[in-house]
């Protein structure tokens, strides 16, 4: 691979342009990915989490941990009720969210698309050079007083 700046240039670049670059480059990435299955990013975030447990999970369950996910917010129950709509959950009679078989399948092929996808950003990085990746974006998360965590 080619850089497109010598260390001595590269090390006096901003963080913010190169970050959003990242962010922008790998999520428009899994975005495109995750809609040959007609379903969004928050969308197989919400199928992951109703079948994360055996028993379903409710809306407030389900919003409670996604709420944070790239400022998704308010907009969860509507990703939710295209769920619904695409018949990929489903409700049963406690209000607890569902797979059903199809959500089922499509979580499933989504979850192969999404190994595939990380395997190719990962490309050529050692878990190293990633660990270490992680720990510079952290530190200066937290040096700036933004929160850094892990979903």
């Amino acid at each position: 691979m080619e850089y497109s700046h010598g260390d001595a240039e590269l090390v006096e670049q901003p963080i913010g342009y190169w970050s959003w670059a990242a962010h922008k480059a790998v999520v428009t990435n899994i975005r495109a990915g995750l809609a040959k299955f007609g379903v969004t990013q928050p969308q197989w975030w919400v199928l992951n989490q109703v079948a994360a447990d055996e028993n379903g999970r409710t809306r407030a369950q389900v919003t409670t941990v996604l709420q944070g996910y790239l400022d998704v917010g308010a907009s969860l129950a509507n990703e939710i009720d295209a769920l619904l709509g695409l018949h990929l959950l489903t409700l049963d009679g406690e209000d607890r969210l569902r797979l059903t078989s199809e959500g089922d399948t499509v979580l499933r092929r989504c979850a192969q698309r999404q190994t595939a996808m990380r395997k190719q950003a990962h490309d050529g990085i050692t878990d190293e050079e990633y660990l270490v990746t992680l720990k510079v974006l952290q530190r200066m998360i937290h040096n700036v007083g933004g929160e850094a965590w892990h979903h």
